[in-house]
């Protein structure tokens, strides 16, 4: 069992190290992590602990899942492994590319292109 542990819908005025401490009544908190908005630099709303075993854990999870923290109560379960993202977007292999769509015919319409 893993030791990563998916905390969700936290109040934006929860910092890493309120996170941390909320979590080390439990055990020993490996890390922990508020997840930030890129642009605004403001708390997404979720964040990640670390806990330095399985056991520690799993009591943190089953203690402070649904416990109200400034009015909101909190989502508490084991993270799971990160999805692979390499084809959403961008150019990568399964991305957008004008050639695997079948509307697009540039240069056989006249202006614009299209077939219709």
């Amino acid at each position: 069992m893993s030791s990563k542990i998916y905390v969700g819908n936290l109040p934006y005025s929860v910092t890493d190290s309120t996170l941390e401490s909320n979590f080390s009544e439990f055990g020993a908190v490996t890390s922990a992590k508020v997840m930030m908005d890129r642009d605004t630099g403001r708390s997404k709303g979720f964040g990640f602990v670390e806990m330095a075993s399985a056991e520690v854990a799993q009591a943190a999870i089953t203690g402070l899942h649904g416990m109200s923290v400034d009015g909101r109560s909190i989502v508490v379960n084991l993270a799971r492994p990160r999805e692979d993202r390499s084809g959403s977007g961008g150019s990568g292999s399964g991305g957008y590319s004008a050639s695997n769509r079948q509307d697009t015919g540039y240069g056989t319409g006249g202006y614009g292109g299209g077939r219709y």
